[in-house]
């Protein structure tokens, strides 16, 4: 009897503690390159709309310096949610064999007609007057197979330029590239938002193409996870993404301006008079109920792959999943 009174307070203790780690918060990290045009920085400034955070998720958000990195990063399972562009993620599939990732919504979408698109900057001197002009030129991009850099390669492809057979490829980060233009240390740059809208590149830099002017609609970023992570915490996701909607229908409210501004300020540490153009059509295009377009990734992942970045076509299809996505917009209907 002794030992029962001993054994069954620690039967119990041992219970509660099981029963507590149980109901732990599902950790999400969440990757992003640049505020504002990613939304991960942008989540946490409206605690209030997160209301699953702390109880079935625990949000952290990561800053990665590219898409490229991430793919290395979501295969050491170090981010639960990856922003990746329509480049990386064919990289990610083929090259780094994460057969078990799949698109789960949306983030923006460039070239949408009345939207914004990346711009590719030369000065406003330079001799560079057509495509064919950077010949024997210095371009530059954030990294190898990003986002806009694949649409880079693929208008310098189109008009018989090849990497360094024809020009030389600098890296430097997106927020660099507008002095690296200016101290004439590469002749092209890309600019995104928000960097094209800086006065100072308008007033220097002169647009020599945009992506646009070869991609058509890009499907730019998608948020992405991995199989195994969706599958072992399906209802935590669809809380999360219940959360991430209802914040993104908030920063879209044109009411909402102004105090979305304000954030994007506090985040950036530029001055909020340089955000007029923040969720309207000056922005990129941004869906409110966070759906992707696969038909303009289908072609976005077969443009990359025409480049060389990664050896075969694949089915956007087979590697999205946007059931978590509508099964949370069905809750705030």
């Amino acid at each position: 009897m002794r030992s029962l009174r001993i054994v069954l307070p620690l039967i119990a203790t041992a219970f509660t503690l099981s029963a507590a780690q149980a109901a732990d918060p599902v950790k999400i990290r969440l990757s992003y390159v640049l505020a504002p045009s990613d939304w991960a920085p942008l989540l946490p400034e409206k605690p209030d709309l997160l209301r699953h955070n702390g109880k079935s998720y625990q949000l952290e958000v990561v800053r990665i310096a590219g898409t490229p990195a991430l793919v290395q990063a979501m295969a050491n399972n170090e981010i639960e949610i990856g922003n990746h562009s329509y480049s990386s993620l064919g990289i990610a599939i083929q090259n780094a064999g994460m057969e078990d990732i799949r698109v789960i919504s949306d983030q923006f979408q460039d070239g949408v007609p009345g939207k914004s698109t990346t711009q590719y900057y030369v000065l406003k001197d330079s001799p560079v007057r057509k495509v064919e002009d950077l010949k024997g030129k210095v371009v530059s991009s954030n990294a190898a197979g990003s986002a806009v850099d694949v649409a880079m390669r693929a208008m310098l492809k189109k008009h018989g330029l090849e990497d360094k057979r024809d020009y030389t490829f600098i890296e430097a980060p997106l927020p660099a590239q507008k002095a690296m233009l200016l101290d004439k240390k590469t002749d092209l740059i890309p600019s995104v938002v928000p960097f094209q809208h800086d006065p100072e590149i308008k007033e220097k830099g002169r647009i020599l193409f945009t992506q646009r002017d070869i991609m058509g609609v890009t499907q730019m970023i998608v948020w992405t996870a991995r199989k195994s992570f969706i599958d072992k915490n399906r209802a935590a996701m669809v809380d999360f993404m219940e959360d991430a909607l209802r914040v993104v229908r908030w920063y879209l409210d044109p009411e909402n301006h102004d105090e979305a501004v304000k954030i994007a300020s506090k985040l950036t540490r530029i001055p909020p008079e340089r955000f007029p153009w923040l969720f309207t059509d000056q922005d990129y295009a941004r869906n409110g109920n966070l759906m992707p377009d696969l038909k303009a990734l289908q072609a976005n992942v077969d443009q990359t792959q025409a480049l060389g970045f990664y050896k075969a076509k694949f089915d956007v299809q087979k590697y999205s999943d946007l059931s978590i996505v509508q099964e949370a917009a069905a809750r705030l209907k």
